[in-house]
């Protein structure tokens, strides 16, 4: 069995088995005829011209030419005067029947929260950006990645973050990750210890991470005024608590000042605790003052989590964790050096976009967009369903509907039948959460598309229970 990789200037890379017995324009004609019966040379594909494949393979000219002529005879090939030999398209066999159950239909509207408006992804500033930073990158770019992230990314984070969250740090303490869930992944993987304190509503999957690490969670109560920090001091065995303090997830709402506080000074009352801040939308609030971040009261007891998902898009990958100093190099050792890196061209892309001005102006376009698109969903309610409370308004891509005891379950449902997906508020309950619960939905208005907004809201006022 002979094999080569066909190197064309003028074709495609070819892996070919010259596999069996029989003369080789045979065995030739059969690896062809396998590279696209298998798919690997798709339809449309050009094949080396006859003097180089021929040279690749260490066979004759006019042998490669037979094979050629043979496969196009059969209708694998086509030969055009002036373009060469190219794979033929041929009819595409049924797919095979798969005996699974019904695929879920996708809905007719997304309500659910954590996800931007796809449609609004700043496309052109975007290139423009990228084509400025590779223009501009230094030839180490296209070098082995750094653990750290590329330094022209945290430089300009450090600057971004100070100016518009009132964080403290300098690109050194800054560590470049693929987002919120990869950075809780490093610090579970051997920064934190014993028991991780968290607010009784939050996203399950993030307690799943901590849960993954081998951590336990203990839920603090949640109100109005966000999680309850005081209970810290009385907490046995938690070293560390997550915090969403710009906008309680989910039910919305600033920590209390008297409740920042208090966490601060549980983490210096005690060795190596830490209060880990995510700041997941704080970038977007509509009727309130801005809400600095935690980290900058405390940076060495304060780790503070951020990314584009909200932003800009989560498909980025990108999101940045910024550490106490003395937590750095312990992080960086947990990533590894052989790590997947997020990609240094986005990195560099997003640092040019963070200096050129462009995110600021994003982020200022989509808040006045998504604080539209909230005035239009309290408006619909307060017309068709003013029974029903609205909370979290503030801040944010999504808004809480109170909804009366015993009803949920039965409110998600008729928006399945009604083609409106909607989430529950007990989907985000901690499970050993022992304050008050009650019945909601946490509905998000960022990801419809504009044409069909009017649609999302109208099925989920046809969802709402009618006025008692």
């Amino acid at each position: 069995m002979a094999e080569s990789r066909v190197n064309s200037p003028l074709g495609t890379d070819l892996h070919l088995q010259l596999s069996g017995t029989g003369s080789r324009r045979a065995r030739l004609t059969a690896a062809l005829r396998q590279a696209i019966r298998d798919g690997r040379l798709a339809p449309g594909t050009r094949l080396p011209p006859y003097r180089s494949l021929a040279a690749d393979l260490g066979i004759a000219r006019n042998t490669v030419a037979e094979a050629y002529a043979e496969l196009a005879a059969e209708g694998w090939l086509a030969a055009r005067q002036g373009s060469g030999t190219r794979v033929a398209h041929r009819p595409a066999p049924p797919p095979p029947r798969r005996h699974t159950a019904a695929t879920e239909q996708a809905p007719a509207h997304n309500l659910r929260q954590g996800q931007p408006d796809a449609a609004s992804f700043p496309r052109t500033a975007w290139l423009a950006a990228a084509r400025r930073a590779l223009n501009a990158a230094p030839n180490s770019a296209f070098g082995p990645g750094d653990p750290q992230g590329r330094p022209e990314l945290r430089r300009a984070l450090a600057g971004y973050l100070a100016r518009a969250r009132g964080v403290r740090t300098d690109p050194e303490r800054i560590v470049i990750c693929a987002g919120f869930a990869h950075g809780l992944r490093l610090l579970g993987a051997g920064v934190l210890r014993g028991t991780v304190a968290v607010e009784s509503y939050g996203l399950p999957f993030h307690r799943s991470l901590l849960d993954a690490a081998g951590l336990r969670t203990l839920p603090l109560p949640v109100d109005e005024h966000g999680a309850d920090t005081g209970r810290l001091a009385s907490a046995r065995g938690v070293r560390s608590v997550l915090l969403t303090p710009a906008h309680q997830f989910p039910t919305g709402g600033p920590l209390d000042p008297a409740r920042r506080t208090a966490a601060l000074e549980w983490a210096r009352s005690g060795s190596g605790r830490l209060v880990l801040e995510d700041d997941y939308d704080g970038e977007f609030r509509y009727d309130r003052q801005p809400v600095g971040a935690v980290q900058g009261l405390d940076p060495e007891r304060v780790v503070y989590l951020g990314s584009v998902s909200k932003s800009l898009s989560p498909a980025l990958r990108l999101g940045w964790l910024v550490l106490p100093d003395h937590l750095v190099d312990d992080v960086l050792r947990l990533k590894g050096e052989r790590e997947g890196y997020t990609s240094a061209l986005d990195q560099l892309t997003l640092a040019e976009f963070l200096d050129s001005g462009g995110y600021d102006r994003q982020v200022r376009r989509m808040r006045q967009r998504y604080r539209d698109r909230r005035d239009r969903l309290l408006a619909t309610l307060d017309r068709r369903a003013p029974h029903i409370a609205v909370s979290g308004i503030a801040a944010g891509l999504h808004a809480v509907l109170r909804l009366p005891p015993g009803t949920e379950q039965s409110v998600v449902r008729a928006g399945e039948r009604r083609g409106v997906a909607l989430e529950g508020l007990a989907g985000y309950r901690h499970p050993q959460s022992t304050d008050a619960a009650y019945d909601g939905l946490v509905v998000g208005y960022a990801t419809p598309p504009d044409h069909a907004f009017a649609g999302a809201l109208d099925a989920l006022c046809r969802s709402l229970p009618a006025l008692p």
